[in-house]
């Protein structure tokens, strides 16, 4: 069994992933809210501070556009082979486009109380989390399918994945999205970066 599920593991993630996607959707789609997304919303307000405050809103500018194209670019002037150098760059642009698409599909308003930041938009899903998902995930494959050193290949690894957690969970912080905005923007990436990988587009 354990062997099974080992070996059938990315399948596995990916039908998780799509499901909380499916089930968080169907219940935007008819206009409900989530119990948690006012629990967690009103434990980050209730433990906001100055420092937490300027923390996430540098992180959050990690998932926005012209971060995410800066290093899109950075990357394909350092990365060598080829085929990354177009992929880099059409991951983020297509992930961009497909978020602009759901967000006019559901058309979510908002959270309009105690926003830190200004936001523009639907809400639904959260595009700073569907992109850095997407852009960093990418990255992440490929610094561990092509960099030899294990210290520095796992270190990259973990720096790149709390990144992302960071971003999602700033988005909440700053009262931008919901939880649930968040949940589904990562998951609909998670799904997205495994189907590309595997039928070798990305790879």
């Amino acid at each position: 069994m354990k062997e099974t599920i080992l070996k059938h593991k990315r399948w596995i993630i990916l039908a998780i992933a799509i499901m909380v996607f499916v089930l968080i959707a169907e219940d935007v789609f008819e206009k409900e809210l989530f119990s948690f997304d006012s629990i967690i919303y009103q434990f980050l307000v209730e433990h906001r501070n100055p420092f937490l405050t300027n923390l996430f809103k540098t992180v959050t500018h990690f998932g926005g556009a012209f971060v995410l194209i800066t290093i899109s670019i950075l990357c394909m002037i350092l990365i060598k082979r080829k085929k990354y150098k177009i992929t880099i760059p059409f991951n983020l642009a297509l992930i961009a486009l497909t978020n602009m698409i759901l967000k006019n599909i559901f058309e979510r308003p908002r959270p309009d109380e105690l926003t830190i930041i200004e936001e523009t938009g639907y809400s639904f899903p959260s595009g700073h989390s569907m992109a850095s998902m997407a852009f960093y995930g990418y990255l992440i494959y490929w610094v561990y399918a092509n960099i030899k050193n294990k210290k520095l290949k796992y270190t990259l690894c973990i720096i790149l994945s709390m990144l992302v957690f960071l971003i999602g969970l700033s988005r909440i912080y700053l009262g931008v999205h919901y939880t649930s905005d968040v949940i589904a923007g990562l998951c609909f990436s998670i799904a997205y970066l495994i189907l590309m990988i595997s039928f070798g587009i990305y790879k």
